[in-house]
């Protein structure tokens, strides 16, 4: 039987995903719409569009696992299209070919809490974006008995080559590998939980590693002890010299620049991720798998040192 691994997504955590598989000899190939550049020569590639059942059928054909990483463009409006025929099409798929999904999730369904998140906090129906994420996890849990898909879910991340889409990414440490300031959506001094991209991966290789029983349900990415990103910012910055300037945007402002920068504007929707203390309770994962995620005075430093190394190259 093929051990075959497809991952569907090249973005950071898809990446890091592949690097680890292949560190290791696991057959693993890749699909999206268009081949990335940065893939390496020796990977497979399958042009694959996820909202065609046909295109979609043709790439998972053969694999035996199927890792979920993809990434919409970040509209509420269009999430709403995009979203639960992305998913639908993936559980007939995986059911058709016995192909079992690991699926890199967020956190958006729960919608605003007070405590640490778990894996029972019940589904929100918060519009738009967390409503979506909660319709997609009905989806694959309908599904149970015909596909096997298991959740692994996480907080904002942050890490080498998480760029623009990450909060800590080139915004943050990359311009303060630049000498210049952060600006920051998130408050720099309220406590929130970030996930390391490589820890984000070696949760995905954990589940497709283990058995048919942790699946049909949604596990949380342990991560490293709670700092505000401020304090990450100084770890990060102290190990490369540079000086933390720290502009942060009101959440009050965002719909407003929204009017020029759209992404701002769907960022205030989910405003409650970030006005408030933000912790996710992990215990499920690190008792089942493992809870040594990577700590800040390692992961800041790497991804302040990556950044750096980038400013340097493209200087």
């Amino acid at each position: 039987m093929s051990n075959q691994i497809l991952v569907l997504g090249y973005g950071s955590v898809g990446a890091a995903t592949v690097a680890a598989l292949r560190l290791r000899g696991t057959p693993v190939r890749v699909a999206q719409r268009s081949k990335p550049a940065n893939l390496p020569p020796d990977v497979p590639f399958t042009p694959c569009d996820t909202l065609d059942l046909a295109s979609l059928e043709a790439a998972v054909a053969g694999a035996a696992q199927v890792v979920v990483a993809l990434g919409f463009a970040y509209d509420g409006k269009f999430w709403q299209d995009v979203w639960p025929r992305a998913m639908q099409n993936l559980v007939d798929v995986c059911a058709k070919t016995g192909a079992r999904m690991v699926f890199v999730d967020n956190l958006y369904m729960y919608g605003p809490q007070t405590e640490p998140l778990h894996e029972d906090v019940p589904l929100s129906d918060l519009p738009r974006k967390p409503a979506v994420r909660s319709e997609v996890t009905r989806i694959w849990q309908a599904a149970a008995g015909r596909v096997r898909v298991a959740a692994l879910r996480a907080p904002d991340f942050y890490g080498p080559g998480a760029g623009p889409q990450s909060q800590l990414g080139d915004l943050a440490f990359g311009a303060l590998a630049g000498g210049k300031t952060a600006t920051l959506v998130l408050p720099p001094d309220i406590p929130h939980e970030f996930a390391y991209v490589p820890d984000f991966a070696r949760g995905v290789v954990s589940l497709l590693d283990a058995p048919d029983e942790d699946f049909g349900q949604a596990w949380h990415l342990p991560c490293a002890p709670t700092l505000t990103p401020r304090q990450i910012l100084e770890i990060g910055a102290a190990a490369i010299g540079a000086k933390v300037k720290i502009s942060a945007l009101p959440p009050w402002s965002l719909p407003i620049l929204g009017l020029a920068m759209p992404i701002l504007r769907e960022l205030y929707e989910m405003r409650f991720q970030f006005n408030r203390p933000y912790r996710v309770d992990s215990s499920k994962f690190a008792k089942h798998f493992w809870g040594d995620a990577t700590p800040f005075e390692i992961g800041a430093v790497k991804t302040a040192q990556w950044f750096k190394d980038k400013a340097k190259d493209s200087a």
